[in-house]
């Protein structure tokens, strides 16, 4: 039997001062600001686990994400590998993923190729797979003002 499940996931977080930028796994410049968080702040990986997470009917990753950051876990890419163990454990795999993205910086085109080789890996999937998009909003938001990124994901998965 044909199974399909499509969950929805989003995040979003301000820039702070003195940090690293990571996105999608990637670390990127957004000159000397990094997004705020216990974790690493990636609203990419924390978007896609959200989105995992929906479409398996289950509760949301902070359930877990949090206390890892409480023993020290703060590389997102290790709470998107649970997320990912789950959706194995119920039989499904990634059909497709969009990633949309709202921010001024960092530039995404430049970084999208590397944000997909990080993360079809993890997902186990197939690169064209994984879509991404973003936009600026022209200037209509915080996020399109340059003050942080926010991201919504869709993902679709099936039975294996």
């Amino acid at each position: 039997m044909f199974m399909i499940r499509v969950g929805i996931g989003q995040d979003s977080h301000p820039f702070v001062d003195g940090k690293r930028c990571v996105l999608g796994g990637i670390e990127t410049s957004c000159g000397t600001r990094g997004l705020k968080g216990l974790s690493d702040g990636d609203v990419v990986v924390h978007a896609i686990c959200a989105a995992i997470e929906q479409s398996l009917g289950r509760k949301n990753f902070s359930t877990y994400a949090d206390d890892m950051c409480k023993n020290g876990i703060v590389d997102s890419k290790e709470y998107l590998k649970i997320a990912v163990n789950h959706m194995k454990e119920a039989k499904y795999i990634i059909n497709n993923i969009g990633i949309s993205i709202e921010a001024k910086v960092p530039k995404i085109l430049p970084i999208e190729d590397k944000m997909k080789k990080c993360l079809a890996p993890i997902l186990e999937t197939d690169i064209k797979n994984i879509g991404i998009n973003a936009t600026t909003g022209e200037g209509m938001t915080s996020f399109g003002r340059g003050e942080g990124v926010q991201v919504f994901v869709i993902v679709s998965i099936i039975k294996k």
